[in-house]
């Protein structure tokens, strides 16, 4: 980055609400030793070196989060998602679904890796607040919850293969969160964004609850869609960015759901 690029991405970093005050000033005082005159390699990696105490606990806010990483010459600092088909009107025979369950960043790859999805994008949805940023979500005092829109051709991949794949990835029984992640936030929900879509989730509600294999009741509510606030770049497809992170997170999350599923199994079968 030459000296205009720095100042232009530090001043960004600076209006950004979400940013927190002490990163603020962190930023500020490199802002300031720039425009004195100081080197810009010398003033980032000073830069890098205050910040990475809060990096290393995963505390940086999303956008200074990625400029860290940028800092640092990590391969996804630079990576930049693409959100403009979720802006754009959907074509003929291609839809959206959204579902919560939990951290989206274990909600993505299973989908995204279906033929016949165009796009996953983690978000929030279900609040009371206009572009929330994730610093305000995870208060748990706006009333959205992390979620992904999944933007498909229906003429390749249908909405019941798609929903059969979200009931695979959750435990329907916990409306207190996903395994690890606790809070209204985390809670589980479809949220349907056309009629047929709701009727769909209501059958394959009703015939999971009837398979008797979970003990519990299903608890996930299906909801009419509200807007679906897409989150920070940092978030976005997460498990291609930080692979081992991922792959830790995933893991833990398939041990539970292994377990669960061979109960299920085990009920289903002495129940015959």
């Amino acid at each position: 980055m030459n000296k205009t690029e720095t100042l232009q991405n530090l001043q960004t970093l600076l209006n950004n609400t979400a940013t927190h005050e002490w990163e603020k000033q962190l930023l500020e005082q490199t802002r300031k030793k720039i425009q004195a005159g100081q080197e810009i390699k010398t003033s980032l990696e000073q830069l890098e070196f205050n910040l990475r105490p809060l990096a290393l606990r995963n505390n940086l806010t999303p956008a200074v989060a990625d400029f860290y990483l940028q800092l640092k010459g990590d391969p996804a600092g630079k990576m930049r998602f693409d959100y403009s088909i979720h802006y754009q009107k959907d074509p003929a025979f291609q839809e959206r679904a959204i579902f919560s369950g939990g951290c989206f960043w274990c909600l993505v790859e299973p989908f995204n890796t279906k033929e016949g999805v165009k796009s996953v994008i983690s978000g929030y949805t279900g609040g009371h607040l206009q572009h929330p940023s994730y610093e305000q979500v995870k208060t748990h005092k706006t009333g959205h919850v992390e979620a992904v829109e999944i933007i498909f051709d229906s003429r390749k991949i249908n909405y019941q293969t798609i929903l059969a794949t979200y009931w695979r990835m959750i435990d329907p029984t916990d409306a207190e969160g996903q395994f690890d992640d606790r809070g209204n936030n985390y809670r589980p929900a479809i949220f349907y964004t056309t009629p047929e879509q709701k009727q769909i989730a209501e059958k394959s509600k009703s015939e999971l609850q009837s398979s008797n294999k979970y003990v519990k009741p299903i608890i996930v509510p299906i909801e009419p869609a509200k807007t679906f606030w897409p989150a920070e770049n940092y978030h976005q497809e997460f498990y291609k960015k930080f692979k081992t992170r991922y792959r830790h997170l995933e893991r833990t999350r398939k041990q539970v759901l292994f377990l669960q599923h061979l109960h299920a199994r085990i009920r289903t079968l002495f129940k015959k």
